[in-house]
Order: C-alpha cells, then sequence, then structure tokens
C-alpha cells in the first residue's frame, strides 16, 4: 500500500491547544469550528506550515451538529495550509484524540504520507439540540406534501408535548448510566476510598499548578477567546475543599464529586507527525516517536463496573507485543476521566486476584506513582472529549524531549467500553 519496504519511524514534531475551559464559561459562543480552526492556526504559526501540503489531517468531535458533517476539512480550508491538504473526520468517543495519531502515524510508517495533523475537538457549550421523534417524522411528511393543504393537515398533528426539544444525554445507551454512574458502581466493587479519590484530584491540580508556574505549558497553548490557560484548574486546592463536596452521582452512598470528577469542557487539541526526512527537512526537532498502539473493548452492560477498564487489555496486549513490562517506563500519563478510575486500574494491576477475575493472563504489576501524571491531567485540565488524546501525547512527547530519553506509557479510558494504550519513546 506503500511505497516503503520497511515501516518507517513516526515521530512527534509539534503541538498544540487551546486552552481547556468549562463548559458555558469562555467558550460558551463558540463552535467546534472555530476552536478547531484556532488551534489548528496556532500550529501552522509556530511551526511555520503556511502554504504547505501536508499528507492528511484527521480528527474529530464527540458532541457534534448536523452542520459538522465535514468538520476537519472545513476547518482545514480555513486555514493557511494549503487548501490541497485532504481531511477526515473520525470519532471513538474519548479515545478519538489519540485514534487519530494512530491513524496518521500508521499511513506515515507505511510510507503512503510523509506528514499530517492529528487532532480533536469538543463543545459542550454549543450542545445540538434534535427534535421529538414525532415531530421530526411529521416535519419530514410536510416536506414531501404536494399542497399547502396537505402541508396544513400534516402540521395540525403536531401537538405541545411534541415541540419540547431533545439534548445529548452524557449516559451509555445499553445501560441508561451516566460514566459518573457506572464508575460509582467501579468505586464500590473495586473498594476505592474516597480520601484516596481526592488526593489523587488534589495531586492533579497541585501538579498542573507547578507545571504552569514553571512555564511547562508556555509553548503548547494558542491563548483563545481571552483565555489564556485551564479555568479547570485550582490552585488553591485542597484536601479540606474536597471533602466538603457532596456526591456527584449516588446522593446517599457515593464517593465520586465534582471534584474528583471531570467536568463537561469546551476545548481542542493538535498534534504534527511526520518521518523523519520530513522533519529534517522542515529544521523541526524530532521530540519523540509513536512506537506501540493498542486498542480495546470491554463487556459492561452485564458488568457494569467494567465501562472504563478496556485499557487494562490494551496495556497487557501492548506490552506483550512490544517485549516491555509496565515498570520500563520513565513516565505514565493515565486520563484521568475519574479518580477512581484510575485507582481501580493501579489496583488491578497490583493484584493477581483482580486481575485474573478480570479475565488479564496475569497481573502487571505496581508502577512508582511518582512518575505519574507529573504534569497533572484531566482532573485539573478538565476534559473536552476528543480534545484530550492529543493533550496528553503532547504533554509525554514534551517531557521525554527534556529529559533527551526514555520511554512513556499513555492510557485512555473511553465510553462504550473502549480503551486505547501507546507507547512514546526518545
Amino acid at each position: 500500500m506503500g511505497n516503503q519496504d520497511t515501516i518507517r519511524k513516526v515521530a512527534i514534531v509539534g503541538y498544540n491547544r487551546i486552552p481547556f475551559a468549562r463548559a458555558n464559561t469562555f467558550y460558551s459562543d463558540v463552535s467546534n469550528l472555530q476552536m478547531m480552526t484556532a488551534t489548528l492556526d496556532g500550529l501552522i504559526e509556530k511551526y511555520k506550515l503556511q502554504g504547505q501540503l501536508l499528507g492528511e489531517v484527521v480528527g474529530g468531535a464527540v458532541i457534534k451538529h448536523t452542520t459538522d458533517n465535514n468538520l476537519i476539512r472545513e476547518c482545514v480550508m480555513r486555514t493557511a495550509l494549503d487548501p490541497a491538504t485532504p481531511a477526515c473526520d473520525l470519532q471513538q468517543a474519548c479515545d478519538t484524540g489519540i485514534e487519530s495519531a494512530i491513524y496518521i502515524a500508521n499511513k506515515i510508517a507505511l510510507g503512503q504520507i510523509e506528514s499530517g495533523i492529528a487532532c480533536g475537538v469538543d463543545s459542550i457549550s454549543d450542545m445540538p439540540i434534535a427534535v421529538s421523534e414525532k415531530l421530526r417524522k411529521i416535519l419530514l411528511d410536510a416536506r414531501k406534501a404536494k399542497s399547502l393543504g396537505e402541508k396544513i393537515k400534516t402540521f395540525l398533528k403536531i401537538r405541545p408535548k411534541d415541540l419540547t426539544p431533545l439534548v445529548p444525554r452524557n449516559e451509555e445507551s445499553q445501560t441508561g448510566l451516566s460514566m459518573g454512574g457506572h464508575t460509582e458502581i467501579t468505586a464500590k466493587y473495586y473498594q476505592i476510598a474516597r480520601e484516596d479519590q481526592d488526593q489523587l484530584a488534589l495531586q492533579s491540580h497541585l501538579n498542573m499548578a507547578k507545571a504552569y508556574d514553571e512555564g511547562f505549558f508556555s509553548d503548547m497553548i494558542t491563548p483563545f477567546n481571552g483565555l489564556d490557560r485551564d479555568n479547570n484548574l485550582r490552585k488553591d486546592s485542597t484536601l479540606e475543599k474536597l471533602a466538603k463536596l457532596a456526591p456527584a452521582f449516588d446522593k446517599t452512598n457515593g464517593t465520586l464529586t465534582a471534584g474528583n470528577s471531570t467536568p463537561l469542557t469546551d476545548g481542542a487539541s493538535s498534534i504534527l507527525l511526520a518521518s523523519e526526512e520530513w522533519a529534517k527537512e522542515h529544521n523541526l526537532p524530532i521530540l519523540a516517536y509513536i512506537t506501540h498502539a493498542e486498542v480495546a473493548a470491554i463487556e459492561y452492560v452485564k458488568n457494569q463496573q467494567n465501562l472504563l477498564l478496556a485499557p487494562l487489555f490494551a496495556a497487557s496486549r501492548m506490552l506483550e507485543k512490544a517485549n516491555l513490562t509496565l515498570q520500563d517506563f520513565d513516565y505514565y500519563e493515565i486520563h484521568e476521566a475519574f479518580a477512581a478510575q484510575v485507582l481501580a486500574t493501579l489496583k488491578i494491576w497490583e493484584s493477581p486476584e483482580l486481575s485474573a477475575s478480570i479475565g488479564l493472563k496475569k497481573p502487571l504489576g505496581a508502577i512508582d506513582r511518582r512518575k505519574l501524571n507529573v504534569k497533572g491531567s484531566s482532573l485539573a485540565a478538565a476534559h473536552p472529549f476528543a480534545a484530550t488524546g492529543g493533550r496528553i501525547i503532547g504533554v509525554m512527547a514534551k517531557l521525554l524531549h527534556e529529559k533527551g530519553s526514555g520511554r512513556g506509557f499513555i492510557s485512555i479510558c473511553a465510553a462504550g467500553g473502549q480503551g486505547i494504550t501507546m507507547i512514546i519513546e526518545k
């Protein structure tokens, strides 16, 4: 399929995102198209890509309007890239950003393209509103009517209750439970204490606040719409403040709160990938390489505690193929959809009994938690679904580039009982 006899190395050569904003704050009047275009514009400006014909741009959004049907191509056409640069929409819930990187990386590895951008965007503020199914059918029938009289007769079938708008619901269609509802079950099933969840959340905020103070994000973020840093970050967070928050899902016996769960968020991110040759031709530093990735899914309808645990299987298969152990890494980035989901993952890895009970061949063992999410992660930055993958890849690539060598492990869970893991090396 490609023009190479061997698999080529895939380099991460750039990154850019806009600050992430809690829903209905700074980006309340901004669309997916505007956020994604601004993020791409920042990437293009930073790496002098004006007029460049790239191999492809791919990404997507989890929450989309019908007018977003060709979203990424429309964004590309509004940037300074050569308009002949093709683009593709891709969506796999919270895995969208990292799946987009795998898509581009595979094409580079096979010699099909020399460079490409993986990206993702989501707006909860600009939520699409649908009409009821009955009203939709009436409108379609009216459109087919031959005469004005037939149209009026069709419209007279509408009742007040048919006019109630339908807003996308944050729940799994097969269970009726939200991600938080499922993760509350996970926390109870694996006995994840509220205090441990709050501690993980606090550490995420402290790590990210320190990273901002040290300037780590200064070249990674393009200010947008009056915001220059993630507005979910709480520099003054404490265990005492977190302990006062009420349960968010199980109001009576729950341990998940607004403090140890990610909020609904708006934002966008992008990653520039290339072959080594293209990077050298364009005088761009090779920050790190994507070397392995694995996608997995898990049954979660009968076993409702499983929803966000698919990365357990992706990690096991990936490490076996790479001939590595979970301890062979300098940094770990585990997406913090909920503190309880991260802690359950770590607990299962460490336990032969729990690993066996969930169906893993063997426990992967404990990691050095001082190497986990060292610049803060989703609990501090927040989580615009499709944009999280790009944020995490960018952070890992920069960590390894600054260190000068090493290996990074990435894990991202997603709705639908899916998950992705990736290895990045320098």
